[in-house]
């Protein structure tokens, strides 16, 4: 995990992303203010999706090159975990079709933001050992 302490400018660059296009959807979708806690836990998975993106962009193989290789895994990671998370538990809380789209739409806009800033920022890889 150290890759993450080497890599913390770009994370949280790709966190400050990530919040400000919530912030933006949240607004679109005219909700009620949110509360601090509710901020504070959407900085910490925020961080945390996009310090896993880093890990996955540092050990992606480079064949395809590098800008493939980020975005597709933005959106190999988003449709393998986050969409199949987000579509069961959403629907299974009653939320309707479009909520589930809005959202998942939301986060695949997210990881793909992330990945671009995370590939432009560049990415240093822990020293091998």
């Amino acid at each position: 995990m150290i890759y993450i302490l080497q890599n913390s400018v770009p994370i949280a660059l790709a966190t400050l992303a990530g919040l400000a296009i919530g912030a933006i959807w949240l607004r679109l979708a005219e909700t009620a203010p949110l509360r601090w806690q509710v901020v504070a836990l959407a900085a910490l998975a925020e961080f945390w999706l996009a310090a896993i993106l880093a890990g996955a962009l540092i050990l992606a193989p480079d064949e395809a090159g590098a800008w493939t290789m980020a975005l597709g895994s933005a959106f190999i990671i988003w449709l393998g975990f986050v969409l199949p998370a987000l579509a069961v538990t959403l629907a299974a809380l009653g939320r309707r079709t479009g909520t589930i789209l809005a959202a998942s739409g939301h986060w695949l806009v997210v990881m793909l933001v992330q990945a671009a800033i995370l590939q432009a920022a560049g990415l240093v890889a822990p020293a091998a050992t």
